[in-house]
């Protein structure tokens, strides 16, 4: 049992101490043990070189780490202490379980500031929001299930429930009770979190955390953005929000190999894209105050992160394994019913399945922070400062056109590119800088079909981020 250990790193939940001389972090520990997924603590191990030093006299140290348990950790924990022999030396192995009287605190700090939680290898200071997301957590009640009782039932935009239920069946007032978007409280219909999370009217109101924020930067860093967005949509529009700007910013090629009908062939893997966004936004912890979910587009990976740490009694390799418990059950009954996910816990392994069939490196799933974080890696990546530009440029990239060029960040409109450039009449731009943008097939309009429109925008295209990519590393 001891080879397993010391042929293991610390995590979420192993940890090596050298002696007992540092009390109050081994008590840090324990709680964290104990609030967070349970986990084994070795007493007698050089944490860094995993030299085992054993425990001096090793029955009074049992003893008086028991006691200073006993006497330090509130609610009363009952952690499994044994003395463990290796070789010529004995060891102190104390094995936490994860707790039901959670949260457990640090006595001598109080039941606010001496909540811990095991987060990786470190222990970390629970906020308010935590505190009471483990507290829900013991009494069987999630977050979403919460009612909000000073609301009404028309909080809940019904036609956009209904429209998004259209694909699988008409949806009548009395399904939002049993999708329990709305519950009865004090002699009438309230909305619940998730009913507001989900399809609310001014949800930003209640809510101004619960939306998404993308960007796509070039590089592999944060260092330079080029784009982003925020979206703010009801919950399910949100995920194919998401999907629509991460292939905005995609390499799309054709592929006839079936026949003559063509299929639409992406640098980026959708499939595992969506079901990471979709796992992102169902479990998500809606109540931490300024953390969003996340999408990060970098030119050799695409980062998913939502706000909140595992639940209570989950690890990183139990979600691997298609272990599941659910943070939301509100907005996880209806992504189910919408067909957004097929049954719980089969999302995380079907991205390694998807990964490893489709040739790319193994996804990565870490917490980091508050917050729980998937990479997925790109088979290779899509734009840098050493790749020649893809795709035919079929006009000259003239000085106007150059500066027209560099200025994009998105999508524009026409009159907010002549204002940047600081060009006053329009006849000049549109005939020296735009057209002759357009013509060289880096720059296009997002309604093609409709130049005219009143909603036109431009951006660049795929060829032309790599052009703007290459043109920024040489100034």
């Amino acid at each position: 049992m001891t080879v397993k250990y010391l042929n293991q790193p610390e995590g979420k939940t192993l940890e090596f101490k050298r002696d007992l001389s540092s009390t109050r972090n081994i008590l840090k520990t324990l709680v964290a043990f104990a609030n967070t997924a349970g986990g084994t603590l070795l007493i007698g191990i050089e944490d860094k070189t995993h030299e085992v030093l054993g425990v001096a006299n090793p029955l009074d140290a049992e003893e008086r780490l028991c006691s200073t348990i006993a006497d330090s950790i509130e609610p009363r924990l009952v952690p499994n202490v044994e003395l463990m022999t290796w070789e010529d030396k004995t060891l102190l192995v104390v094995e936490v379980f994860p707790s039901n009287s959670r949260p457990h605190w640090l006595r001598a700090e109080g039941d606010v500031r001496g909540v811990y939680v095991r987060l990786g290898s470190s222990n970390r200071q629970a906020d308010a929001d935590l505190i009471a997301d483990l507290r829900r957590g013991v009494m069987g009640v999630t977050f979403d299930e919460q009612v909000l009782p000073d609301m009404t039932a028309e909080a809940i935009d019904f036609p956009a429930v209904v429209a998004s239920f259209a694909p699988q069946r008409k949806l009548l007032e009395q399904d939002l009770q049993t999708l329990r978007l709305l519950v009865p409280s004090q002699g009438r219909l309230a909305p619940t979190i998730g009913g507001l999370l989900l399809f609310g009217h001014h949800r930003d109101n209640v809510f101004p955390d619960a939306w998404i924020q993308c960007g796509r930067f070039i590089g592999r860093d944060k260092a330079n953005i080029f784009d982003h967005t925020e979206i703010h949509d009801h919950l399910p529009l949100a995920v194919e929000q998401v999907m629509a700007f991460l292939k905005k910013h995609a390499m799309r090629g054709a592929d006839f190999s079936s026949g003559l009908r063509r299929k639409d062939v992406w640098s980026i893997p959708l499939t595992i894209l969506r079901e990471v966004v979709v796992n992102a936004v169902v479990h998500a912890d809606y109540s931490q105050k300024g953390a969003p979910i996340r999408v990060m587009f970098f030119d050799d990976r695409i980062e998913v992160e939502n706000p909140g740490i595992l639940l209570p009694g989950m690890t990183l390799e139990d979600m691997m394994q298609g272990v599941s418990r659910l943070r939301n059950r509100v907005i996880a009954r209806v992504f189910r019913e919408l067909n957004l996910i097929e049954q719980w816990g089969s999302g995380i392994p079907r991205i390694f399945q998807e990964a490893e069939k489709l040739h790319l490196p193994r996804p990565d799933i870490i917490e980091v922070g508050m917050r729980v974080r998937v990479i997925i890696y790109l088979a290779e990546p899509l734009a840098t400062s050493g790749n020649e530009v893809t795709g035919e440029v079929t006009g000259e990239v003239t000085g106007e056109v150059e500066k027209l060029l560099l200025v994009i960040q998105g999508e524009m409109k026409r009159a907010d590119i002549q204002a940047v450039l600081q060009l006053k009449h329009a006849d000049h731009f549109r005939e020296h800088y735009l057209l002759p943008a357009l013509k060289t097939g880096l720059l296009e309009m997002t309604t093609p079909d409709k130049p005219r429109s009143s909603k036109q925008r431009y951006r660049l295209t795929p060829s032309g981020l790599q052009w703007f990519i290459q043109r920024r590393a040489k100034t």
